[in-house]
């Protein structure tokens, strides 16, 4: 990806940069209780971790295994969703995603994750796009859930966030059936 996508007149991705880790740490602190139940990172996330996770994802991004991109609505960077990872052999990538707590409730993610959807099923031509969410997060189940994901199965204590094993479950969208919605 260069530059950016956008998701709506007021709404766009564009790849994380360093100049963004004042910004985005802030978000993270201004979420972290809402955050940490969920994201193994969130708890001790400190404004070096965010710059070190910055710098991984242009590393990432330079080696073609993925990206990650701010969420910037007009407001400023309201999450991150991205490429967690790119499977090229197998033609699968995997989609992670977070969005403030005061932005919810408006779509936001979900057209963003529809366009990571389309860009990777459409413009990379991959096969599959998984999505995996705690098995208690409603909030992010029900975007793979409003995009038609095939809910796959409960992958028992897969995560471990905070001391604590959390079981989630993998959704899953094919380029075939993809294509057959639109």
């Amino acid at each position: 990806m260069s530059g950016q996508l956008s998701v709506t007149d007021a709404i766009k991705l564009r790849l994380l940069e360093e100049a963004d880790a004042e910004e985005l740490h802030a978000l993270i602190e201004a979420n972290r209780a809402y955050l940490e139940p969920w994201l193994p990172w969130a708890a001790g996330q400190s404004f070096e971790d965010t710059l070190g996770f910055i710098h991984g994802v242009q590393s990432q991004a330079q080696e073609n295994a993925g990206f990650q991109t701010a969420v910037v609505t007009e407001k400023g960077i309201a999450g991150v969703v991205g490429y967690v990872t790119v499977d090229w052999a197998n033609r699968s990538t995997r989609i992670g995603y977070w969005l403030d707590e005061g932005q919810q409730g408006k779509g936001t993610m979900t057209a963003a994750v529809r366009v990571l959807v389309d860009h990777a099923l459409a413009t990379w031509q991959l096969n599959r796009v998984e999505i995996v969410v705690a098995t208690e997060n409603r909030r992010s189940r029900a975007i793979p859930e409003r995009l038609d994901f095939r809910e796959e199965g409960t992958l028992r204590q897969y995560q471990l966030v905070d001391g604590c094993y959390l079981d989630c479950v993998s959704y899953s969208m094919l380029a075939e059936d993809w294509c057959a919605a639109e």
